[in-house]
């Protein structure tokens, strides 16, 4: 329980990666405030779990793309918890289309939502945190698509590579107050959003052929947010930590090895 008394502000907490680093950071002592746009019914009861706890959890649905509404969410998640301690950005969106002939309106939203709704929420949680001037740990969940050109994904490979600078930048400018910020690049994860783009098929012919032989869990991802904003993680900042199954090691040398 080293996160009792703690307040966390989790984006994207109603499914996948963000509603398992919720309840992570909830077992651990936290209280909660869970931001979302959708699969409300999975909020709702991520937030009924983290009762059960005997934390107190708050819904703030709201599109972080919008400033003022995050700006909003944050006044609300301090009004009622009392205060910011943690922040964790998980909220993205994501069209797949070649870019040039890329609908525009979805790759704007792409942006939007993946690199300015992280920026929106990061600066007005960070005013709180000088306000409060008692430190903080911020976790902005990245991905490989920072450094690998993925395929008919330009915008959120644009989009991450944004915020992983972004995070690095704020780290640096954050140093003299004692709020630490880091990244973290999951792998391949299991979560509702895959579906959006493939089938369970595909999914399982995806997951054996990784190098770990599957997808990662949302779970896996949330252990290592939650470690990062451990008080005896104190002395990390402006690190990228990666939990991808050896996603980005030459994997394919395997097959030297005998393994395929």
């Amino acid at each position: 329980m080293k996160l009792t008394g703690k307040v966390a502000l989790v984006t994207g907490a109603s499914a996948g990666i963000g509603r398992a680093t919720a309840l992570a950071l909830a077992s651990e002592g936290a209280d909660i405030a869970l931001n979302y746009l959708g699969y409300d019914d999975s909020a709702k009861s991520a937030a009924e779990q983290i009762r059960g706890m005997g934390r107190k959890a708050l819904l703030v649905p709201a599109d972080v793309s919008d400033q003022t509404a995050v700006e909003k969410i944050v006044e609300q998640t301090v009004a009622e918890l009392g205060r910011i301690d943690i922040l964790v950005t998980c909220a993205v969106y994501c069209d797949e289309e070649m870019f040039w002939n890329a609908d525009m309106a979805g790759f704007r939203r792409t942006i939007d939502v993946t690199m300015w709704g992280a920026y929106y929420t990061l600066r007005a949680v960070a005013n709180q945190l000088l306000k409060q001037n008692q430190g903080g740990s911020i976790v902005i969940v990245g991905s490989p698509h920072a450094v690998v050109a993925v395929p008919k994904s330009m915008a959120y490979n644009m989009a991450k590579a944004a915020t992983d600078q972004m995070a690095r930048s704020a780290a640096v400018e954050l140093l003299p107050h004692r709020i630490r910020v880091n990244i973290v690049h999951p792998g391949w994860t299991d979560t509702p959003g895959e579906r959006k783009y493939f089938s369970e098929d595909v999914l399982k012919t995806a997951a054996d052929i990784m190098p770990w032989g599957r997808l990662a869990k949302p779970e896996e991802i949330a252990r290592g947010i939650t470690f990062l904003t451990d008080p005896d993680s104190d002395y990390i900042t402006g690190s990228t930590l990666t939990i991808d199954g050896g996603l980005q090691l030459p994997w394919w040398s395997k097959r030297a090895q005998g393994g395929f």
